[in-house]
């Protein structure tokens, strides 16, 4: 088997990030290789051609591979729908709803179909590169392992560390988690990287050349800290406390339960715009359009909203005449009633929404998974031109909308079904469609008429699959300038 595991010595020092680089390089000298996680917790999901759904992170490093995403690359699924439970998709479908402790009695009843979807890359790819999760010393998870060093058995895997110096006590971390683990552990870490450095890494060398003299583990590289637009797998992420300012501020409400915050990354990647995460009622100062985004949890963020002070700095932001978009979870929230009869998301039977589209919403316990294309059937005005423009998406949705009074429907799919809907005014409207502002025309449009309006002279013709691409790019020439590839090839081919 070929393959190398990145292992952390926490959650968020960089696993994701770096087993999306090593994907790019390797592609890029000429090998076949493909991402894997066996396990991801994470509100960012994406559905694959053939309906299933998947963590975006290995999404991320599909494309960083320049491969298809497949749902084998993610088998495992966990998504937050309380503090002590989640939702599990196994193999692109819904599994069960399970608490901490019932998942855990159930993981090792999970490693057939870890292995079937873990053959199934290997068959076609040379080289497998698979991420961990958390920490493989979490001591009390050890039983039973299917992400970390219970993984890299069942693959028989050779496996780099990687701890985060920004976060301080780099050293401390990576020399307690190799001491944590059982002796077989520890003959299967083959080097450390340090991630996030800021400085001059001369001075960094002295602790390096002491901590081997601690534990003779290699260092085989120090990555710069580098700000790169790619999508985030957690929702603990810089982005949400980003600070910076533009001419076009584009404000989304931070839900307790937000999923898919991808859907924004590419407002990130124009020049002169902004994306801010509204938080509390002063963030609706200066902003020029306003999403309500996904969430994993509808009923729970509209009682959020209802017992904060946001549902204020909605309704203000709408007598202000600031367009709004709701995306899936947010299309629901911006309609009148949301039933939950059959008890899908809680033990609420229903909820009144904000009342901004008239629409209701009834939960269903299927969940509808599928990309989609469609064209837009109603002219909208802050998106002038838009009336039969194409666009593209998918769908996570476990709720069916009906529109009611005055509301206009938004998109044909190709299906023949209706997705969306716009108020009679034309100010506000919803969809279910995740991924529908990487619609690069749909998106210019939006981001014109508010320059229009506002006197702006910028350009927002951007092509971001190039951009992304760009950032890949970016990504790989940081990391092979900074980690020792002929070692991680080595490590790779000859363990």
């Amino acid at each position: 088997m070929n393959n190398i595991m990145f292992q952390g010595t926490a959650s968020t020092v960089g696993k994701s990030i770096l087993t999306a680089a090593l994907c790019r390089i390797l592609n890029d000298d000429g090998i076949s290789v493909a991402p894997f996680k066996s396990q991801n917790m994470a509100l960012n999901s994406f559905i694959t051609e053939d309906g299933k759904e998947m963590g975006r992170a290995q999404v991320v490093q599909a494309e960083a591979a320049r491969i298809k995403p497949q749902v084998e690359m993610n088998p495992i699924l966990l998504k937050p729908t309380s503090d002590v439970g989640s939702q599990v998709i196994l193999n692109g479908k819904i599994y069960k709803n399970m608490c901490a402790k019932d998942y855990f009695g159930t993981k090792a009843g999970l490693k057939q179909h870890i292995m079937e979807s873990y053959n199934k890359l290997q068959s076609k790819h040379e080289v497998i590169v698979i991420e961990g999760a958390g920490s493989p010393a979490e001591i009390n998870l050890r039983e039973n392992d299917i992400v970390n060093m219970g993984m890299a058995e069942m693959v028989d895997a050779p496996v780099v560390l990687i701890g985060d110096i920004d976060k301080g006590g780099v050293f401390a971390s990576i020399y307690g988690t190799v001491m944590l683990l059982e002796p077989e552990e520890r003959k299967r870490i083959k080097g450390y990287v340090i991630n996030k450095f800021r400085g001059d890494v001369k001075i960094l060398q002295p602790g390096i050349d002491m901590f081997y003299e601690k534990l003779q583990i290699p260092c085989l590289g120090v990555i710069p800290y580098e700000s790169l637009k790619i999508d985030d797998e957690d929702s603990v992420t810089e982005r949400f406390d980003m600070k910076e300012e533009a001419d076009i501020i584009i404000g989304v409400l931070r839900l307790p339960h937000m999923s898919n915050f991808t859907d924004f990354t590419v407002f990130e990647l124009e020049d002169n715009v902004s994306v801010r995460y509204i938080k509390e009622n002063k963030d609706y100062e200066g902003i020029d359009l306003l999403i309500i985004p996904g969430s994993k949890n509808t009923i729970k963020d509209m009682e959020y909203i209802h017992n904060s002070s946001l549902k204020a700095g909605i309704y203000r932001a709408h007598r202000n005449d600031v367009p709004i978009i709701g995306i899936c979870g947010g299309y629901q929230i911006l309609g009148e009633t949301i039933e939950d009869e059959k008890g899908v998301e809680t033990s609420m039977s229903s909820i009144n929404g904000l009342g901004l589209l008239e629409i209701i919403t009834e939960m269903e316990d299927s969940k509808q998974t599928t990309q989609i294309t469609g064209n837009i059937i109603e002219d909208i005005p802050f998106a002038e031109k838009s009336y039969n423009l194409q666009v593209s998406g998918y769908e996570i949705h476990m709720g069916k909308t009906e529109l009611m009074g005055d509301s206009l429907p938004l998109i044909k799919l190709q299906d023949g079904r209706i997705d969306g809907a716009m108020n009679a005014k034309k100010n506000v409207m919803g969809t279910y469609l995740h991924g529908i502002f990487d619609n690069d025309e749909l998106r210019k449009l939006i981001l014109d008429n508010i320059k229009n309006k506002k006197g702006l002279d910028i350009d927002s013709n951007i092509d971001y699959a190039k951009l992304k691409d760009i950032e890949y790019d970016k990504l790989a020439k940081l990391v092979r300038d900074h980690m020792d590839i002929d070692k991680i090839k080595d490590i790779i081919y000859n363990r």
